[in-house]
């Protein structure tokens, strides 16, 4: 860094400061992304249910698989989005609303996964509980 810019330009030295540059980048998304908040919400609502449920090891793998994949896509689309935004200068482009409705269908479809995952998990357990 030199001596007027305060902002890092070069790599990262210590494995320390990636994580915290990492985690600066999750608190971003977290901030500025109302989908992300509304997956965390789903995510936590999805996780006390299945401890009240008891649902099994296997299926808090298929569970946590769905959420990470969610959050995942999320990231990418947030990538995507901020990336086109740049290059476009935030000016209507066909092609930068191409890449960004591709990302968002990325989202859509982890999201459609984590619903299928959740009713093969849940949707048993709901029905013995109302009897049916």
């Amino acid at each position: 860094m030199g001596s007027q810019d305060k902002h890092q330009v070069e790599k990262n030295r210590h494995f320390i400061q990636a994580l915290g540059h990492a985690w600066d980048g999750v608190k971003d998304v977290v901030k500025k992304e109302r989908n992300m908040r509304f997956h965390i919400v789903a995510a936590v609502l999805v996780i006390i249910a299945a401890f009240l449920m008891q649902v099994g090891i296997f299926e808090w793998l298929w569970l946590l698989s769905a959420i990470f994949v969610v959050f995942a896509a999320e990231f990418a689309n947030t990538i995507v989005e901020e990336l086109v935004d740049l290059v476009v200068h935030h000016h209507y482009d066909l092609d930068a609303k191409y890449a960004k409705d591709i990302a968002a269908g990325v989202v859509l479809l982890a999201a459609f996964y984590a619903v299928l995952v959740g009713l093969l998990i849940f949707w048993p357990r709901f029905k013995s509980l109302l009897g049916i």
